[in-house]
């Protein structure tokens, strides 16, 4: 049977068209039971035997939520216990224009097996479909199909079974719904008591998400804040200016203070300071807000102190206290845009790792939720079961925050393992970075090529055969995943024929495939201390696709033809087939490039390309190049316990720099290639220069040396940090870069055709992408299908030229690079603690880096490990504090500190609390009491790029 609906859709260009909707309606679509005979399902999914015990219903039954219960209680639905679900394809839908994470969720559930969940489409089966009546909302409209969809079932399985042997259940939390529901004769439950009367499984009561109704009930009380706007008053205030868009991002290290970015760019307000308990307003970090900004008498200066929430907080906690804490640490020169948040435009909540704080009144069922992020403010979640969880590791979701609560409301969702525990540790830095970690599914291993693999025929049909040439790779010890090689050799004109081989991913990962969806999702391979998640199957990146020695493999080569000048006479990209030589460390390469006595091919191609590198290196520098210092830590392992031994930080070698020039330089030529060719739709890479603002802190810490640090360009950046020297402080020169590097922007991707600034500041290239590590970045591959395209050595695709499309995959890399980077960062601090619970006490020396009101921040060069010693105890007298801005310098007692002050300290794990084991330090000289934590590594307070290769 066919419907068509009409109806009439305003194009762009302001014209009227007519659109027709055909809709099929079948009669052959089966129930899924295995109980019916009727329908000629061969494989039903819905079993016979679905016995849940339930004091509410005791015969065996099928369930089908509504849209509402899928979307809060997805939690109680992929438990185990919860089976034989029909999730019907209205509600399907609904969710999916509703939550795509919750989507994935219930999609997975239903392709679990064991799980025996069934796909009922409804809305194409012709005794179920309804059409939507005049004046009927699209909501009330599927709440209706859902229940027509439920009487059609318990009409069906009567039939086939008489009448007594299988029921269904609706579950829902809406009074409406259910109420019209039993009006109709159907069976039908709020979730909650559906859950509350499972029999034996009373730990699933905590996975329930509360409802509104039930939060209201649970806090009472008097208002805490004020009330969020409803969403088409605040549509109405952004459209008239009145109120600002933008994301929140909360304070790491002072909970009564955040900052809210601005969407749009060019605004001449990019971001608004929000200080105090109720301008904050119930937002939590990476929400989307609305934000109304106060007039400029009103602005204020960020906070200089460390505040964190360390305890509970009483519920009729004074606001005045409050914003008077604020205030006392917010006097400065420097003023910011200030306001408040009026109102919640999209939540951006997951369930959260961290541990629980267990009430200390005896047989209480609430209890506080410490996140391990502390961006995240703490969460009340009511469990019968906190004896057990305490010293665990476990994750909660938030429900919601209502304006009578000092706490978010959240419930229990899982045990991760006991706290301190590596393997317990390693997933929770995974989770609660949202790095996919999960091993690859068979729908994604099954596009591998088959093994043995080898190189046809074809392959050498349509590529450029460069097996005789002296080619070699130079990676880091120990390195599987061998994307890059190059090779230098003597051309008979004089010049030099200089080649970057990459490992031609593209070629085992075809678009559209699972195994390119998977590889687009995770974005990005990430390195933990030990452990590696990759982001393509290890049959791709640590055998076909890395380009070890002695062996043939497949490469994307860029070459160019330079004189001795390190000057390109011209360039040429091509497939090739490639055959290493060599795989070498960066030590190896150093040693062969050293040994006078080593002349073969390999060391003589070494040589060269040493030499030019160097050219290469100082013209970049000359252009404004930025070269910039970050501690970088590497741990040795032992083999048995794998607990780190030894803490270094990593030394760098020419041969880093070698490589690291020639990869530049390919990235660069591969971007003017590919925007040559798709103007509209080349994958490019640029660095943001830093607002004038980011510069304050450097620029003080110079003029407290009598040094000019000079920033109205990259280039005058660079030559004054070339000239900051003391000749009595030999490393001030690298904490001043180090410095500098907190200054930065965060270099991003970016589609050509929705952007106009191309330019990549801390390089000082007009144009740049990523082209040199396909093996764990998916934006090389789309770079390598481009550059592929544009000489004819394969076919494109829609997807690949759609501008659209390529500037939200940009944004999905961005978002799992930046991820990876603080999970990486989160890895070191864990295994640092190991470090130190090893080594007890050790004392060090290190520097100030940072000036607080209340604390001062400590970088080891040795360990480059940061951390704050405070000087306020509240347990005990505190010194007297004079803090001074403008140095800025912190005054203790009769002892000043400046930044780059050379200090003496003590360094221990401190494991007093289980559930927040820190790094404390703590002066040795001078002496001054004080505790201490860390500045945490998963997010330091500027980014720290690395050399962006």
């Amino acid at each position: 049977m066919l419907k068509s609906k009409t109806f009439v859709k305003k194009t762009r260009a302001g014209g009227v068209l007519k659109i027709v909707r055909e809709h099929y309606l079948r009669d052959d679509i089966w129930c899924g039971s295995e109980v019916c005979m009727e329908c000629k399902d061969e494989a039903p999914v819905l079993q016979e035997d679905a016995c849940i015990e339930s004091s509410l219903c005791s015969y065996p039954h099928y369930l089908i939520p509504d849209t509402n219960v899928v979307l809060h209680q997805i939690d109680i639905l992929e438990d185990p216990l919860i089976r034989n679900v029909i999730i019907l394809q209205t509600v399907l839908q609904e969710v999916r224009h509703r939550s795509a994470p919750v989507h994935k969720r219930i999609k997975d559930a239903i392709h679990e097996k064991d799980k025996h969940f069934y796909t009922f489409t409804n809305e194409h089966h012709r005794e179920t479909f309804v059409e939507r009546v005049q004046g009927e909302s699209a909501n009330d409209r599927n709440d209706r199909a859902i229940r027509v969809a439920v009487k059609w079932y318990t009409d069906h399985l009567a039939k086939v079974t008489n009448g007594d042997t299988m029921k269904v259940v609706l579950l829902t939390n809406d009074w409406a719904n259910k109420e019209k529901a039993e009006q109709h004769g159907l069976l039908v439950y709020r979730c909650e008591e559906y859950v509350k009367s499972l029999i034996g499984n009373p730990e699933l009561v905590d996975r329930l998400a509360l409802t509104s109704d039930d939060q209201n009930e649970i806090t009472g009380g008097k208002l805490m804040f004020p009330e969020h706007l409803p969403l088409s008053r605040i549509q109405t205030g952004i459209k008239n200016g009145l109120f600002l868009q933008g994301t929140f991002h909360a304070n790491r290290d002072n909970y009564l203070e955040g900052t809210v970015f601005m969407h749009r760019e060019g605004e001449e307000v990019t971001e608004v300071l929000l200080q105090g308990f109720q301008n904050l307003n119930r937002a939590v970090h990476q929400d989307i807000v609305a934000v109304e900004l106060f007039p400029t008498e009103r602005w204020v200066a960020p906070s200089s102190v460390v505040l964190q929430d360390e305890g509970p907080h009483d519920e009729d906690v004074e606001e005045d206290e409050i914003k008077e804490n604020v205030e006392s640490v917010s006097q400065s020169s420097v003023l910011k845009p200030t306001g408040r948040v009026v109102g919640i435009i999209k939540r951006n909540w997951r369930p959260f790792c961290g541990m629980l704080s267990q009430s200390q009144i005896k047989e209480a069922t609430r209890h506080l939720f410490t996140p391990a992020d502390r961006r995240i403010p703490r969460i009340r979640i009511e469990t019968r079961q906190a004896a057990t969880l305490v010293g665990q590791r476990i994750m909660v979701a938030i429900d919601g925050w209502p304006k009578n609560s000092r706490y978010p409301n959240g419930h229990f969702v899982k045990n991760l393992g006991t706290a301190g525990d590596k393997e317990t540790e390693t997933e929770v830095l995974l989770l609660e970075h949202d790095v996919p970690h999960q091993p690859f599914s068979q729908a994604v291993l099954c596009f591998l090529p088959k093994m043995p693999w080898t190189i046809t025929e074809e392959d050498l049909k349509v590529r450029a055969d460069l097996r005789h040439l002296c080619v070699c790779s130079v990676d880091p010890p120990g390195c599987t995943d061998i994307d890059d090689a190059l090779h230098c050799w003597q051309l008979e004109n004089g010049n030099l024929e200089v080649g970057v081989h990459i490992a031609d991913v593209s070629h085992f990962i075809r678009p559209g495939n699972a195994l390119d969806q998977e590889a687009a999702n995770r974005g990005t391979t990430v390195y933990l201390c030990g452990k590696r998640i990759d982001m393509v199957p290890e049959l791709l990146s640590s055998n076909l696709c890395s380009l070890r020695s002695n062996v043939e493999r497949l490469a994307f080569s860029c070459i160019w033809e330079m004189n001795h000048n390190a000057e390109i006479i011209n360039t040429r990209f091509t497939k090739s087939i490639i055959n290493s030589k060599a795989s070498l460390t960066y030590a190896e390469a150093q040693m062969r490039i050293d040994d006078t006595t080593m002349n073969d091919d390999i060391t003589k191609s070494l040589r060269g390309l040493n030499k030019l590198a160097k050219i290469l290196k100082f013209r970049r520098t000359e252009k404004g190049a930025l070269t910039l210092s970050s501690p970088e830590v590497r741990f040795h392992i032992d083999s048995e316990t794998h607990d780190p031994i030894d803490l270094q930080t990593k030394e760098l070698m020419e041969t880093n720099s070698m490589v690291e020039e020639f990869m530049l330089l390919a990235n660069i030529s591969v971007a003017q290639k590919i925007y040559e060719e798709f103007s509209e739709c080349a994958l490019l890479r640029k660095h943001p220069s830093p607002p004038p603002s980011n510069y304050d802190i450097l620029i003080k810490a110079a003029q407290s040396r009598d040094l000019v640090i000079h920033t109205d360009s990259a280039k005058a950046l660079a030559d004054s940090l070339n000239n900051a020297t003391v000749e009595s402080f030999p490393y001030f020169n690298t904490l001043i870069r180090i410095l500098a590097t907190r200054c930065m922007m965060q270099a991003v991707y970016f589609c050509s055709g929705m952007d106009s600034d191309f330019h990549h500041y801390g390089l000082a290239s007009p144009i740049y992408t990523h082209f040199t590590s396909p093996i764990r970045r998916y934006s090389d591959i789309i770079v390598h299908r481009l550059l592929a395209v544009a000489i004819n050595a394969d076919s494109t695709y829609p997807d690949l030229m759609d501008k659209h499309k390529q500037s939200a995959m940009c944004n999905n890399l961005n978002y799992r690079h930046k991820m990876a980077q603080y999970a990486q960062r989160a890895s070191v601090a864990f295994h640092t603690q190991l470090f130190f619970k090893n080594k007890g006490i050790v004392n060090e020396e290190g520097y100030i880096l940072f000036v607080r009101k209340n604390a001062i921040i400590i970088l080891i060069p040795k360990f480059g490990l940061e951390g704050a010693v405070f000087f306020e105890n509240k347990d005990k007298p505190s010194p007297h504090l004079c803090f001074d801005s403008e140095g800025p310098t912190l005054t203790v007692e009769e002892h000043t500190f400046h930044m780059f002050d050379k200090v003496k300290i003590t360094v221990s794990l401190d494991s007093s609390n289980i559930q927040h084991q820190r790094i404390r330090m703590a002066l040795i000289e001078p002496v001054i009491s004080g505790v201490s934590v860390p500045v945490p590594e998963s997010e330091p307070e500027a980014k720290k790029p690395k050399l962006d290769r």
